[in-house]
């Protein structure tokens, strides 16, 4: 081995956890060495976030061709040319991947390419090369969950393999229900396949609040895509032409592909082996992120939470703060904004009906449809707004949780993150206007009510 390289700062990973800690420990004025095996950007700029986002945005615009008689507009829809889609996919990834290195060049940060392996003592090995730092950053990140006796191969793939398929198969079924299990669904329903979604859990997106999901799968279904829930897969083969998978009801369902989207597991394996406490994967650590080696840190998916890039973003930002002995404030993790871009899509911060009854017992909530907001019925979306507070009716509890299922709803989530995170009363929401037509309205609406002075709503 050659001589340690030393930094004040040494970061394992450079997807959205591991750069975001970097850009800010470059800003406080610390010594940056970053350790990349691929690109980076990691998972959520390369196989993740922004390319299922960029397909997502094409698979609606073929449901708008589709539909665009209803608004007035003559158009035809000739099919998808999956080669140009990708194209444009990829020219998305790329302005944004050089844009991130450029910004990274900018604080001066040390990018290391190469595949690090933490050996303990502060230090990760590259090569043969030994880098050090005063702190360490682990952010490796995630990979597709795989499910034991189904072997991926071209018809059973995972969502890496989905993202780059050359064609819209005629027939698909997506093993998982959750968040990556739903928008594939979606994407290639609007780009005419028949889906169907196997979910072993009594229903879909089952972290959300119950309202929300069973309002999804009464959408998705209306969109013509079959759901099963409460039912697993015993078996899976796959043929040259098709994949064939048996439920535990015996019941035998083939398609061209099958997607299993049932969640991701952390990247720890390797630092357990180097001494790393872990839980089911995770990587343990306390309330400033810090694990059980000394000066060591783990962010991001390594960390049992949500897996989300903004929460791994947040989670790089706070700990260069640590480091740079800043006292931040902890990122909590019920007022991350969670999203799913399906069609329609959902987003929700705070606490679900059913965590709130748990919590606090006395709550209150109320729903308002998007058939009565002027936006919404521009846009032809059906779906709702569910704020819950806390204690009874006749109380002026804070607003705990907000649920939002809708065309365009991930619009409304940041002012809802303030309102949650802020523990805002309705009553002092009320006063707040909201443009006029906008989607937001929905939201004020639902704070009028729960104020007590509900205005477009019947009594």
């Amino acid at each position: 081995m050659t001589a340690p390289q030393h930094s004040d700062v040494l970061i394992l990973g450079g997807g959205s956890a591991g750069y975001s800690c970097a850009l800010r420990a470059g800003q406080l004025g610390l010594a940056v060495t970053l350790i990349e095996a691929d690109k980076l950007g990691g998972t959520c700029l390369h196989r993740g976030c922004i390319p299922t986002k960029a397909l997502l945005h094409s698979a609606e615009i073929a449901e708008s061709t589709r539909t665009a008689a209803d608004f007035g507009i003559r158009a035809r829809f000739d099919g998808v040319d999956m080669a140009a889609v990708h194209a444009y996919k990829e020219s998305v990834v790329t302005r944004l991947h050089n844009g991130l290195e450029g910004l990274v060049a900018s604080r001066k940060v040390t990018v290391v390419h190469g595949t690090g392996r933490y050996v303990g003592q502060r230090s990760v090995d590259v090569d043969g090369t030994v880098y050090t730092g005063d702190a360490v950053v682990l952010a490796t990140g995630s990979a597709p969950r795989q499910i034991s006796g189904i072997s991926i191969g071209d018809r059973i793939i995972t969502s890496d393999q989905a993202l780059e398929l050359p064609y819209v198969p005629e027939t698909a079924i997506v093993l998982g229900g959750g968040v990556i299990g739903v928008e594939f669904a979606s994407l290639w329903t609007s780009l005419g396949s028949s889906v169907t979604i196997v979910e072993s859990l009594p229903r879909l997106l089952a972290s959300e609040d119950t309202w929300t999901s069973e309002s999804l799968e009464r959408a998705i279904r209306r969109r013509g895509a079959a759901v099963k829930t409460g039912v697993t897969v015993t078996e899976a083969t796959q043929s040259e032409h098709d994949v064939t998978v048996t439920l535990d009801s015996g019941e035998a369902l083939t398609a061209d592909v099958l997607l299993v989207a049932v969640g991701r597991a952390p990247q720890s394996a390797a630092l357990a082996d180097a001494g790393i406490a872990v839980d089911r994967g995770f990587v343990r650590v306390d309330g400033r992120l810090a694990t059980n080696h000394a000066g060591v840190y783990a962010v991001g998916d390594l960390v049992a939470g949500p897996q989300l890039a903004h929460r791994g973003f947040a989670h790089g930002i706070f700990v260069a703060e640590v480091i740079a002995e800043r006292n931040p404030a902890p990122v909590a993790d019920h007022v991350i904004p969670r999203v799913t871009y399906s069609h329609p899509e959902v987003a929700s911060v705070g606490l679900t009906e059913e965590a709130a009854r748990r919590q606090y017992g006395d709550i209150t909530t109320t729903v308002y449809d998007l058939a009565g907001n002027g936006k919404s019925q521009i846009l032809r979306t059906a779906g709702g707004i569910k704020v819950i507070r806390r204690g009874a009716a006749d109380a002026d509890g804070p607003v705990v949780g907000v649920h939002c299922i809708g065309e365009r709803a991930s619009e409304l989530i940041g002012e809802a993150q303030l309102i949650v995170g802020w523990e805002a009363l309705p009553t002092e929401v009320r006063p707040f206007l909201h443009a006029h037509p906008t989607q937001n309205e929905a939201l004020g609406e639902a704070m009028l009510t729960l104020s007590g002075a509900p205005l477009h709503q019947h009594s």
